[in-house]
């Protein structure tokens, strides 16, 4: 069923794509400027040039495009962006994945392999990225390792997202949106000069649901949507040669998070003593219920949740970016840009599936970031042959991420004592600094060589531990247990830290401190070749790094906590870049192969009896990923544009690598991943859009629209389980309506198939969980200009 859809789907596109080329040569344009297809200027290499000049793999959106298709929030860029996935850990905070190169992990302050920015300030923590969507130019999605051109390494590759500038005019716009589940969505923005070197934008949208998921176990329902984002834009210009940008944004988050749905039972502890502790079994007070608890139907609107138990996030952030451009002369300028980042969290999450209080989750805390980078660029030589940059950059983290867990589950015992919540406290505090550097020259007229280099030094502290929940419940059952190991009476007050010491088995009256200082030289390296103006070869060798980081799980012994090393991708890629036909056709495509040293990964780590192997972040030693990818947009005539887009990855851990199952089962509880692909990795990704419009009368113009996104299957985790198996899918959008000069009025429906597909699946306590994409909507947006 794989192939012959994924067959069907290369055919369609690749006959619609071949069919109007031919179209496109029988027809010579009357008008090359309307016929061509629309020329995007961007700002990957920090300096603006067309996209085809830009020799590495870059898709860039424009706004209106986003809007066409439905795009307000880095989630939905896998509509777009072929290679880029997007999942969200049991917790709620999003994974962003591209080419394969993604870092799942349950904690809000995670540093991303996939590293996100405002108009290149950087976002540096996942969750900060939820209003950045908000009035936009454009989104330029650079794949592959990157650290040397941006504020922050990344081994999977950047997001910049460009908002649009104030103008030196009036103007001012806004949409409003109607849809299925009482959605009403509405934003606006005004620009315009305030005085004479001062001109402002102020932006704002709204977003609010109703409820779209109901309990199919007793019939309440969940799911309204609460979010509010705003950004003010204030370019101030004293000189000629000087212009400083202020950049004022924030959003916050008051909606429900998304229920799950049980799909299988699977007991962390079984009722059987533990035969190195005979004190210590499973519990079996919810089992039975859970066992029986059904499963819930594929429908991606059915879910499951306790009752009365209150699943509305409280989520807020704020940024505050300064940018300064000092053109000290013709052929210099120098960039300063400072950032400061606030993030405040308090997520709820239940996640066995249940109605039955196996296990309930609050995440709470707060993340500071502070970012601040300078360079001078220019150009040198006769035709300015010689392009340079060099700059320093520093960051400052500082994150507070907690978790209240509550659970009764068959595993919150020990020996006679009961726990039923616990504290898992994490602090870190992050000091990056960096110098790079980058020439580019153009050897020949036709030849350029590119070099870049950035060298890194971090210094990461932490402290943390697990607490009691000031109940002394999980106090004495530790208290209890570490007597028992350690030989001697262990007394832990209520609200106490219980991780205990390896070696004395007492616990860590202090909780647990660590360091981890690192450093790395990040490069890229490559010729390109223009044989004519519209046509770019290239090659590139570029390595890039992960910094390392201390796991942020409830950690009972401190192996648990022992630092991942960063990780790094040494990454090899060919790639073209072409206009053909009166710039009716624009072709991109590159194929490239990643050495992947020190993967991150949450998984396991054995701590010892009587606990065994327990969750922890670890590094798989090595792995590799190849893998192609074609892009093309073809405008045939003026009134039509269809876009393909499509990219195959083969991902795969070298060597043996052995973790512990992530479902459980079997004598050893282990299994060797060696030879599997990633996580939320599928093979083939392809998207395809289309638009066809046409006068319809008076100054009215109609049109329709059609967007198609299709993913193979992918495993959630390691382990090539079918209960944790994400199917292949495909799903449609359509469009249509009419506009004018100053009014766009569109009826849209998305996934209108009603295509039931998963986000992910996981092994939650007890049960096995997974999450649902969006079921169709449908909706009316009317927007205008003044």
């Amino acid at each position: 069923m794989l192939k012959k859809r994924l067959f069907n789907f290369a055919i369609l596109t690749t006959s619609s794509l071949c069919s109007n080329i031919l179209f496109a040569q029988d027809v010579a344009p009357a008008d090359a400027d309307s016929t061509s297809v629309e020329e995007i200027i961007v700002t990957a290499e920090k300096r603006s040039e067309r996209l085809r000049d830009v020799p590495m793999s870059v898709t860039a959106v424009t706004g209106s495009q986003l809007q066409d298709q439905g795009v307000t929030s880095p989630a939905d860029l896998a509509k777009v962006v072929p290679g880029f996935t997007f999942t969200e850990s049991t917790y709620g905070a999003p994974v962003y994945t591209l080419r394969g190169i993604g870092t799942y992990d349950e904690a809000m302050a995670i540093s991303p392999a996939v590293g996100v920015y405002s108009d290149q300030i950087p976002l540096p923590f996942a969750r900060m990225t939820e209003g950045v969507s908000l009035d936009l130019q454009r989104v330029e999605v650079l794949k592959g390792p990157q650290g040397t051109l941006f504020g922050e390494n990344s081994t999977g590759g950047a997001v910049n997202y460009i908002p649009n500038r104030p103008t030196d005019h009036f103007a001012a716009g806004g949409s409003v949106t109607y849809g299925r589940f009482d959605e009403t969505d509405a934003e606006g923005y005004v620009s315009g000069p305030v005085i004479d070197t001062v001109n402002a934008r102020l932006a704002v949208r709204t977003e609010q649901r109703g409820d779209w998921q109901y309990n199919y176990a007793d019939g309440d329902t969940l799911g309204q949507r609460h979010f509010t984002t705003g950004r003010l834009l204030i370019d101030f210009t004293p000189s000629d040669t000087l212009k400083w940008s202020l950049n004022l944004n924030g959003w916050f988050d008051k909606s429900d998070v998304q229920a799950m749905q049980k799909v299988g039972y699977a007991p962390l502890s079984g009722t059987v003593a533990h035969p190195q502790y005979p004190g210590s079994p499973g519990y079996p007070d919810l089992q039975a219920q859970l066992q029986a608890f059904p499963n819930a139907p594929a429908n991606d609107r059915a879910a499951a949740w306790d009752p009365g138990e209150d699943m509305r996030r409280d989520d807020n952030f704020y940024q505050v970016g300064i940018r300064g451009d000092w053109q000290v002369s013709d052929h210099v300028t120098v960039t300063s840009l400072t950032g400061y980042s606030h993030l405040s969290v308090m997520t709820p999450a239940d996640s066995d599936g249940t109605t039955l209080p196996d296990i309930h989750d609050l995440v709470f805390g707060n993340v500071e970031s502070f970012t601040q980078e300078l360079r001078a660029a220019g150009q040198a030589g006769a035709k300015d042959r010689l392009k340079w940059m060099i700059g320093a950059n520093y960051e400052h983290d500082s994150s507070d991420d907690n978790q209240f867990i509550g659970l009764r589950g068959s595993n919150s015992g020990i020996g006679p004592f009961r726990f039923t919540g616990l504290y898992n406290l994490n602090q870190q505090h992050v000091d990056t600094e960096a110098v790079f550097g980058s020439i580019d020259y153009t050897v020949l007229d036709t030849v350029t060589l590119q070099g870049s280099v950035r060298y890194t030094n971090q210094t990461r502290k932490f402290f943390g531990g697990l607490k009691d929940d000031g109940s002394g419940d999980l106090a004495a059952a530790f208290g209890f247990l570490s007597s028992a190991l350690s030989g001697s009476p262990t007394v832990i007050p209520p609200g106490g830290f219980v991780t205990l010491d390896p070696t004395t088995n007492k616990p860590l009256t202090n909780g647990l401190f660590g360091n981890l200082n690192q450093d790395n030289v990040s490069w890229k390296v490559g010729p390109s070749w223009k044989p004519t103006d519209d046509v770019l070869l290239y090659l590139n060798a570029a390595k890039g790094y992960k910094a390392g980081a201390f796991g942020t799980l409830p950690v009972i012994r401190p192996a648990q906590d022992l630092p991942v090393v960063q990780e790094s991708v040494l990454a090899y890629e060919v790639g073209f870049k072409a206009a053909a036909l009166s710039h009716r056709v624009e072709l991109s495509g590159a194929a490239f192969h990643y050495d992947y040293d020190n993967k991150q990964l949450l998984a396991s780590t054995f701590v010892g009896a009587p606990f065994g192997t327990l969750p922890a972040l670890v590094n798989i030693p090595r792995s590799r990923i190849e893998g192609a990818e074609l892009d093309a947009t073809v405008r045939p005539f003026r009134n039509f544009t269809l876009q393909v887009g499509g990219t195959y990855i083969d991902s795969k851990v070298l060597g043996s690598y052995v973790i512990s199952s992530p479902v459980g089962g079997g004598a050893a509880n282990t299994i060797d991943i060696g030879g599997e692909a990633f996580p939320a990795t599928p093979k083939w990704q392809l998207d395809a859009n289309a638009e066809y419009d046409h006068p319809i009368g008076g100054d009215w113009t109609g049109f329709v629209g059609a967007g198609s996104t299709y993913q193979s299957t992918a495993q959630a985790t390691f382990g090539d389980i079918p209960a944790l198996q994400l199917p292949s899918y495909d799903l449609l959008d359509l469009r249509v309506g009419a506009n004018k000069q100053n009014l766009h009025v569109e009826l849209w429906g998305r996934n209108i198939t009603d295509r039931y597909y998963l986000i992910h699946a996981f092994r939650s306590t007890d049960t096995i969980t997974r999450s649902t994409g969006f079921p169709a909507t449908y909706g009316i947006t009317i927007r205008a200009t003044f």
